[in-house]
C-alpha cells in the first residue's frame, strides 16, 4: 500500500511531457503499462498529444478499479484493439471479471472502444448527453480515427452505451463505492466524474486538466465550466485526482491549469474587448504562462477566439 501511495503523491508535481516521446510501452498498443496509483485503482495514461498511428489514439487515460468483486472500466478506449489490450492487462493482474465499463463522454477515445467489450456483453454505462453525442457524430468520429489509425482500426463498430443516467450512477462492488457523477457543464457534452468517496480518489475525466493545455470546443462553455467547479468539483475535496489527460495529481494542480487558466483566459479576454479589440486580434491574447503544456501551440489560438466569441453574448 505505501508504495502505491508514494508513488501518487510522486506525481502529484507537473511532469512535463513531450508530444515527441517516445511510445512508453512498445510491446502493447497501448501508450503506457497500467499502473496502481492507490490499492485497487490503476490507469494506463496516454500520450499527452492529438492521436496518432504511433500512440494508436490512446491520448487519454484507461482506467480500472479492481474491487475484490470485479473489475469496473472507466472508458472504453479509441478502438477495439486499445480496449482489447487493457483487458490483457487487468488479466493478467487478476482473475476478477470485468463487470461494467463507464464512458467518461461521447468523444472517440470514450467510446469506440465500446465495440470490443459490447463483444464481451459487458454493461456499458454514459451520460445521456455524452450517449447523444455519439449517437449523432459517431460516423465522422469513427472515420476519423480509421483515417490515423488505418489497420489498428481493423474491428472497431459503433457501440452505444447499453445504459445512461442524468445525474449520478452508484455502484457497491467489493471494498468500492464507485459513484458516476455528472457535476454540470464542463469541457463536453455529457462529461462526468467517477469518485471513490472511500479513497478520497476521483477520476475526473475531462473536468480537470494539468500536464496539456485543455481545448475548448464549439460547444465548450466557459463560464458554465467554472461554474460546475466552483459549486461541486471543489466540493468533492478529493486528495487523489486521475484527470482525463496525464499523470495522477492533487487539486491543486488541475485547479491550477483549469479552473485558473479559464478564469486567466477570460480575463484576457474581457481586458482585449474593454480596448475596443476584434477577434482577429483576440487569437493572439498572452497566454505565455501557460506556453509549458502539451498541445499549447495547437489549442491556444483556437481557444482565446473561442472564448471571446463566447463573451460577446454574455
Amino acid at each position: 500500500m505505501m508504495r502505491s501511495l508514494t508513488i501518487a503523491l510522486a506525481l502529484a508535481t507537473p511532469v512535463w511531457a513531450s508530444e515527441d516521446i517516445a511510445d512508453q510501452y512498445p510491446q502493447s498498443v497501448l501508450y503506457s503499462k497500467p499502473v496502481e496509483y492507490i490499492p485497487g485503482v490503476y490507469s494506463a495514461i496516454g500520450a499527452t498529444a492529438p492521436p496518432t498511428y504511433e500512440n494508436s489514439g490512446h491520448n487519454n487515460n484507461l482506467s480500472f478499479i479492481v474491487t475484490g468483486e470485479g473489475v469496473v472500466v472507466v472508458n472504453g478506449g479509441a478502438a477495439y484493439v486499445l480496449a482489447e489490450a487493457l483487458h490483457q492487462e487487468i488479466q493478467a493482474i487478476t482473475d476478477q471479471p470485468v463487470k461494467l465499463v463507464f464512458n467518461e463522454n461521447g468523444q472517440g477515445h470514450a467510446m469506440l472502444g465500446n465495440a470490443y467489450w459490447s463483444d464481451l456483453g459487458i454493461p456499458i454505462i454514459a451520460h445521456s448527453d455524452g450517449a447523444a453525442e455519439f449517437e449523432e457524430y459517431g460516423p465522422q468520429i469513427l472515420e476519423g480515427m480509421k483515417r490515423y489509425n488505418q489497420d489498428k482500426a481493423e474491428g472497431t463498430f459503433l457501440a452505444a452505451p447499453t445504459e445512461t443516467f442524468d445525474d449520478e450512477y452508484v455502484v457497491e462492488l467489493g471494498d468500492f463505492r464507485i459513484e458516476a457523477k455528472y457535476l454540470g457543464p464542463a469541457h463536453s457534452p455529457g462529461d462526468i466524474s467517477i469518485w471513490l468517496p472511500n479513497q478520497s480518489l476521483v477520476i475526473a475525466g475531462d473536468m480537470a486538466f494539468h500536464e496539456r493545455m485543455l481545448p475548448i470546443f464549439q460547444d465548450t462553455y466557459t463560464a458554465d465550466w467554472l461554474e460546475t467547479w466552483d459549486n461541486e468539483f471543489e466540493a468533492l475535496n478529493a486528495t487523489y485526482v486521475i484527470p482525463g489527460h496525464g499523470h495522477p495529481t492533487n487539486m491543486d494542480q488541475v485547479r491550477r491549469y483549469t479552473r485558473d487558466y479559464l478564469i486567466y483566459l477570460r480575463g484576457k479576454i474581457q481586458e482585449h474587448m474593454d480596448a475596443g479589440g476584434d477577434l482577429a486580434e483576440a487569437y493572439y491574447v498572452d497566454q505565455s504562462p501557460y506556453a509549458h503544456l502539451d498541445t499549447f501551440e495547437e489549442l491556444a489560438t483556437k481557444n482565446a477566439g473561442r472564448v471571446f466569441e463566447q463573451m460577446e453574448f454574455e
